[in-house]
């Protein structure tokens, strides 16, 4: 998965909105398949109207996660949380402002408010897990 950095200078080079959300659809199609035993109530994030679920992995200090959608979308905004909190300890999860993120990627103004909610579970359910650790 890419870092944020090599996020923002690709999308930084679309001009309009068509291409960026094509190259969200095509970060989503690139995330690898969730297995199916992960797929359960303990892993799914509420608050999404597509479904989603999200497992935490935990490396010493740092967290990474797994994570997938039904919908395609949603797995390219899965795609950029993923790149947002690479290798990123506990403490600086908890700091993170992934919205300043999608700014500077120009998504953020295009998120419909159900996306931008369904967003936001998904920050809340990682910080969530940050908490637990």
């Amino acid at each position: 998965m890419e870092h944020i950095e090599k996020l923002i200078e690709t999308f930084s080079l679309f001009d309009d909105w068509e291409e960026k959300y094509q190259y969200l659809i095509e970060l989503g199609e690139k995330l690898p398949p969730l297995d199916e035993k992960y797929k359960t109530d303990e892993f799914k994030v509420s608050g999404c109207q597509s479904q989603v679920w999200l497992v935490p992995i935990f490396n010493g200090e740092n967290f990474s996660f797994l994570a997938d959608s039904d919908a395609i979308m949603v797995k390219g905004i899965i795609a950029v949380l993923m790149a947002i909190y690479a290798n990123k300890s506990v403490k600086e999860i908890k700091k993170i402002e992934v919205e300043n993120f999608f700014a500077k990627l120009g998504l953020g103004e295009h998120l419909s408010p159900s996306r931008r909610n369904g967003m936001m579970s998904m920050v809340d359910k990682i910080r969530y897990y940050a908490d637990k650790a």
